[in-house]
């Protein structure tokens, strides 16, 4: 049997949803690398006079956009609908990746950037509540990590593009494909079904069981009433009381780290390689490789986690992907350069996600999205501040501390998520709902 025949629920629509979100999210990961992929050329030949630190702004420009995004997209969400948001989104970040291509400044390349984090932001967390809705029961975790390979698909896909356009057509050629999934918004439109708990929480009864009945699924439990504002200020405040502020600023500040060090690289990578002699398609090759790194990550860290503990297989992660950063300041044989970028990969983009599993395991029940809401949260602004710290180290030509600095930030995440799990906070039982951990990266 298909892993993802279905069980009590209809197959025919988990593989539409699925199949459809996949996609969005492979324009996505697109999206997001193709600034990286394109920077080293944008900086050797003076584009726009753009200078290393002005590069660093941009970077996190996008970045500050997807926090943005990703903060409102739940409410936005709640409002006009998961399906109408995934198009809206797709639309967002394809209109502006066509603004980066005819910008003629460095500000309106900005204005290009943020306006398509914002969309990158909304997207990804949507696309998870969407699969998550729709999976077949058993196989959300499955599910969710077959949705988050596809991020790093673009990833690979982004360094592609650039590596076969840049040198016939120049780099504006990179963006003007990643405007292609404008044309992906109406089949998303189309054949996208809307969340069927969004449906219910409308009242709208009647076309959630017209769907469940067209494609044979079971209609979601009724949810209860969600929480108030001054219920969630409430769980907010627990995070902090007695001794769980201790607790809380840790998982807050391995966070931080943890995201500045993935951004930080997602977006320097190529440069830095670059700047320690590689050719140009070799610089972009190790963006292949990394994300290929990642997806293997993405299937092996669940896995790990289950059998040794998320507190402890993040420790390491992050151990290992410190090591690897650094390995990376020093100029290899291209075979070794080539490993070290893959198991970077496999190790550096999961590490994350298991802070969001520990910081899961160690709340309580009633408080545990609060917890993995605000954890991410606070991540986010490291998610702005790496690609800013790598454009101001090349601008004080520093680049060669470029790996160090991010290598810095891996090893302090292992240090604050290792002293918060020998802290031995409350431990729950691990029945964690998927959704809540995979959203929050």
């Amino acid at each position: 049997m298909s892993p993802l025949a279905p069980t009590a629920r209809g197959g025919r629509l988990a593989v539409l949803v699925i199949g459809l979100c996949w996609l969005a999210v492979l324009f996505d990961g697109l999206d997001m690398f193709i600034y990286g992929s394109v920077l080293p050329h944008l900086l050797e030949t003076g584009t726009f006079g753009l200078t290393p630190d002005q590069a660093g702004d941009l970077g996190s420009y996008a970045t500050f956009g997807m926090l943005v995004g990703a903060l409102t997209a739940g409410t936005v969400a709640d409002r006009i609908g998961r399906k109408k948001l995934m198009v809206a989104c797709v639309t967002l970040f394809s209109l502006a990746s066509g603004l980066c291509a005819i910008a003629d400044s460095v500000a309106v390349f900005g204005l290009g950037r943020t306006l398509a984090g914002i969309g990158l932001g909304g997207l990804l967390p949507t696309a998870i509540s969407m699969v998550s809705d729709y999976a077949p029961r058993g196989r959300a975790a499955l599910v969710i990590g077959m949705l988050m390979t596809a991020h790093h698909a673009g990833g690979i896909l982004s360094a592609y593009v650039a590596k076969w356009l840049i040198e016939p057509a120049g780099w504006r050629a990179a963006f003007w494909v990643c405007v292609a999934p404008l044309l992906f918004a109406p089949v998303l439109a189309k054949f996208l079904p809307e969340s069927l708990s969004f449906l219910l929480a409308k009242g709208r009864a009647e076309e959630a069981r017209a769907l469940a009945t067209r494609y044979d699924v079971e209609l979601p439990a009724a949810k209860p009433e969600r929480a108030t504002a001054a219920d969630r200020w409430a769980n907010l405040v627990s995070l902090f009381r007695g001794g769980e502020w201790i607790q809380t600023l840790l998982y807050w500040l391995a966070s931080f780290g943890g995201l500045l060090l993935v951004y930080g690289v997602a977006t320097w990578l190529p440069t830095l390689m670059r700047a320690k002699g590689y050719e140009l398609g070799s610089a972009l090759t190790f963006v292949v490789v990394f994300n290929l790194g990642g997806i293997t990550g993405m299937l092996l860290a669940g896995r790990a986690a289950d059998r040794f503990g998320a507190p402890r297989i993040s420790a390491i992660w992050f151990a290992l992907t410190a090591a690897g950063v650094f390995l990376l300041s020093v100029h290899m044989p291209l075979a070794v350069t080539m490993t070290v970028v893959f198991l970077t990969g496999v190790f550096l983009n999961s590490a994350q996600t298991m802070i969001y599993a520990t910081v899961s395991i160690r709340s309580r029940p009633d408080n545990r999205a609060t917890a993995v809401g605000w954890t991410s949260g606070m991540g986010r602004f490291g998610a702005v501040f790496g690609p800013w710290l790598g454009g101001q180290l090349l601008a004080a030509d520093h680049g060669d501390w470029g790996f160090t600095a991010f290598a810095l930030a891996g090893l302090s995440s292992t240090v604050l998520i290792g002293i918060a799990a020998l802290r031995g906070a409350r431990r729950t039982p691990a029945d964690t709902p998927t959704q809540e951990l995979a959203t929050a990266h």
